[in-house]
């Protein structure tokens, strides 16, 4: 029976960051949070592939019936193409590792502004503002990409 293709969530298990008052944007504490968070959900994905690579392995029959051989083909391409987002995924979770290492993390590509501790909790590669990500959707949409 095929699994359901599942999009690659952002890591779950951490605990939220809560600024202290007056205390500056993206000092070394938030950008430590950020690097565990972010070094935490590589880890996630690349035993995600041990596993499916394993499963691979330990799955592959030949059947003899066809409908059985389609089924489990099926089910090895949705694997395989949640590894290949995932794969993309790491790239990104790299590119941004380099940003914090580069002091260039936690601010908008597009205007500037601070993308802000609970957005990048949730999307820690973000790197558009709600505002300049809800405009690029909009004209996403627009132009029918």
């Amino acid at each position: 029976m095929p699994v359901a293709e599942k999009k690659p969530e952002a890591p779950r298990k951490f605990t939220p960051y809560e600024p202290a008052v007056g205390e500056e944007y993206m000092n070394e504490k938030q950008l430590e949070h950020f690097r565990q968070i972010l070094l935490g959900w590589k880890q996630e994905l690349m035993e995600e592939v041990d596993r499916t690579v394993r499963h691979l392995q330990e799955e592959a029959n030949n059947y003899a019936d066809p409908a059985d051989r389609a089924t489990q083909e099926e089910g090895f391409s949705l694997e395989l193409r949640t590894r290949d987002r995932e794969r993309k995924l790491l790239k990104k979770i790299n590119e941004t590792l380099e940003m914090i290492d580069e002091d260039d993390y936690g601010f908008c590509e597009a205007c500037g502004v601070e993308i802000g501790i609970r957005r990048l909790e949730a999307r820690p590669t973000a790197t558009l503002c709600v505002d300049c990500k809800t405009l690029a959707e909009l004209k996403e949409k627009q132009l029918g990409g």
